[in-house]
Formats: C-alpha cells, sequence, structure tokens
C-alpha cells in the first residue's frame, strides 16, 4: 500500500481505506468511460470511517486539474470538513468544497456524494420543467426519491449555496440540479454509483422517447415502490460495482494503484 495509506497507522485502517480508495477510483473510471465529466471538472467524494470517536470527520475526493480517467486510489486526496488537505497531493477545488463539504456536514447519511454532468440527466436539467416522468418500470423506484433544485441559476461560489443544496437534497437521494448536471448521495460508494446509473440510464430513455414527438406512457401512481432507505436493500448496487471492477482489473488495473 502506498504511503499515503500507511500513514494511518493501524492496519484496519488501512485495509479499509485502501478499499474504499479502489473502489472510488473505480467509480471515475467508469464514469469517464461514459463521459459523466466535465473536462478536469466534476467531482466525488467519501467519508472516511473515524477509526476512534475523538477523530475529525474526513471525506476522500479528487484533486483539482485530473481528468477522471486519469485518477488512480492513491491519487485521490483527504480533506478535513473545512477544505484543508491533510494527506495527498493537490489541491480541493473551490466548487467541489462549497458542495461536498457542506453535504456531508450537514447531512451525515450522505457518505457518498457523486457531482458530474452525464448527458441524459444534464439535458434533462434544462428543460423548463426537469423532472423523470412515471413511465418506465426504473421511474417506479426512482422518482420518489428525487428533488429538483431549480434555484441553483449560477456555479456554486460560497458555503451559504453549498449549504441551500444541502437542505433541498434533505432525505432525497438524486438531486436534479437545474441547468447544471446532477448529485447523487447514498450511505456507500456502491450505493450511489448504482443510483446514479440507473438514473443516468432512466433520463436515456426518457430523453430518447421525447425525442419522437408522441406523449409518454404513464404508470399507475399505485405502483411506485416508496423506497427511501439505501439504494442496496432492494438492488444489486455492490455487484454492480463488482462487475466493473472485474472488467477493469483486466483492462485498466492501474486504477487500484
Amino acid at each position: 500500500m502506498p504511503a499515503i495509506v500507511k500513514s494511518l497507522g493501524s492496519t484496519d485502517a488501512e485495509t479499509q481505506e485502501w478499499r474504499l480508495r479502489c473502489d472510488m477510483a473505480a467509480v471515475f473510471r467508469v464514469s469517464a468511460r461514459h463521459g459523466w465529466n466535465e473536462q478536469i471538472g466534476n467531482h466525488n467524494s467519501l467519508m472516511l470511517p473515524q477509526a476512534r470517536p475523538d477523530d475529525p470527520p474526513l471525506f476522500m475526493i479528487n484533486p483539482r486539474g485530473f481528468r477522471f480517467e486519469e485518477l488512480t486510489a492513491s491519487s485521490l486526496i483527504v480533506c478535513d470538513l473545512d477544505g484543508r488537505v491533510v494527506r495527498g497531493k493537490g489541491e480541493l477545488r473551490k466548487v467541489a468544497f462549497h458542495i461536498h463539504a457542506r453535504i456531508h456536514l450537514r447531512n451525515p447519511a450522505a457518505a457518498c456524494v457523486l457531482h458530474v454532468h452525464p448527458q441524459y440527466l444534464t439535458a434533462l436539467s434544462m428543460l423548463e420543467k426537469p423532472e423523470l416522468a412515471l413511465a418506465h418500470h426504473n421511474n417506479l423506484a426512482l422518482n420518489g426519491r428525487v428533488v429538483v433544485d431549480t434555484q441553483g441559476d449560477e456555479p456554486v461560489d460560497d458555503n451559504s449555496e453549498g449549504d441551500r443544496i444541502a437542505d433541498l437534497m434533505g432525505g432525497k437521494t438524486i438531486m436534479i440540479m437545474a441547468s447544471h448536471g446532477v448529485t447523487v448521495v447514498g450511505p456507500t460508494v456502491h450505493d450511489a454509483f448504482d443510483e446514479l446509473f440507473i438514473a443516468e440510464r432512466t433520463a436515456m430513455y426518457h430523453v430518447t422517447a421525447m425525442s419522437t414527438g408522441q406523449k409518454l406512457r404513464a404508470l399507475p401512481e399505485r405502483l411506485r415502490r416508496r423506497h427511501t432507505g439505501p439504494w442496496s436493500e432492494r438492488y444489486d448496487a455492490r455487484l454492480h460495482l463488482d462487475a466493473w471492477r472485474r472488467i477493469l482489473d483486466k483492462e485498466e488495473p492501474d486504477y487500484a494503484s
């Protein structure tokens, strides 16, 4: 394991953090394959487990200036909730701090925060009414977990805007950010990743169907799943990320370095 992890000084902590680093690096690589990131922009973060109750809360995130396909497990930086880099090389992008640190601070259940600009969810965010119709079977599970932010008319550049976003998200797990992109949160990396993946696929179906000019079919409201707990309680989120890691192990093994 690289020095960045060994500096923790605890074998259990080292092992746990390295596993999480590899999961996060895998999510960055899969995101790059699908074109979810905006050049060297966009950011994904994860709160690290606290070995002791009095340990300061810390989160892992991608450093400024790197494309997602460049990132590896050891290249991710660790920051405190005041935005100071405490481990790793590189700097924390200001907009990443204002979004991620404030969501982590105000919503402890959001251990993983994925903020990206995938094609179809972002296209949806640009509509006058950026919402998912109840038209596909996936919508039965997703739609009750979505909140739309219609107030963010310019880039996030201070804590008050980050707090507004965090408070608006509340107990929801998917935020469609009008004229911007999407933020998905979850208690684990695999929860947030799988929900983001399925949300983007569903938005692809939605936008493609809308392009025909025909009216979307509406499913009955009574069929909504109304599940508000962790995504992986109902769906194979861990298995999905594990499948991608097997592919990356063969095709891009440096992600786990």
